[in-house]
């Protein structure tokens, strides 16, 4: 288990949660806290693609995450009074997974009129990692600038893009992907996805030893 921190993960109305959802669950495994924030479009979205009960919110986290909840603080979305929406309280960095183009351009454009797009506002003031994996499509152009915009000022884009290199049998296989591929641009260690090379390089081995064996035989 890693070094526990504190991270701050947004989770929005755009299709995906199951990301949002998923990225928790490896950052409690890894021993992290996590301060979590949903939108209330987050939450239909919760109800409709995964079948969460909203109604109770706190309710529907604890049976999300079991035991683990205990390391997640939830803020409601207009808390904007809440501990990460201010730059002396210290948090690692933030995740906004999926990210809709509308939380997209309120961080763009400073306008921090609720707690999810304030705490980014944070990140970026405060010069601390902030990643965003917008899920749409087509874009236009309006959200190419918004995503030039913020990765000018040091925002990481991470798009909700599969790859098929590794071959994924499952859904689970490409969530997975996405959610480790988020990590690693966090340097957190995660064991969700065979790197390319990783495969190549351990069937290399075990040809050359096989090869090695019938030799001396």
């Amino acid at each position: 288990m890693s070094r526990s921190e504190r991270w701050i993960v947004g989770i929005t109305g755009a299709s995906g949660a199951i990301y949002g959802i998923r990225l928790v669950q490896s950052l409690l495994a890894a021993g992290h806290f996590v301060h979590l924030l949903i939108s209330d479009a987050g939450w239909r979205v919760l109800k409709e693609e995964l079948d969460w009960q909203v109604t109770r919110r706190q309710e529907a986290i604890k049976e999300a995450f079991g035991d683990a909840a205990e390391r997640i603080q939830y803020h409601p979305i207009q808390d904007i009074g809440a501990s990460i929406a201010s730059g002396s309280f210290r948090v690692k960095g933030m995740i906004i997974m999926p990210c809709s183009m509308g939380t997209l351009s309120a961080i763009a454009h400073g306008t921090s009129d609720n707690l999810m797009a304030r705490a980014a506002d944070v990140m970026i003031k405060e010069g601390r990692p902030l990643v965003l994996v917008p899920r749409e499509t087509p874009m236009h152009a309006i959200h190419l600038e918004n995503m030039l915009k913020v990765s000018r000022l040091g925002v990481k884009i991470v798009p909700a893009m599969p790859a098929f290199y590794y071959r994924p049998q499952t859904l689970d296989d490409i969530v997975n992907f996405l959610v480790g591929k988020v990590l690693d641009s966090l340097d957190i260690d995660h064991q969700l996805f065979t790197r390319w090379g990783e495969q190549t390089n351990e069937h290399s081995v075990e040809s050359a030893e096989e090869n090695d064996t019938n030799r001396s035989n």
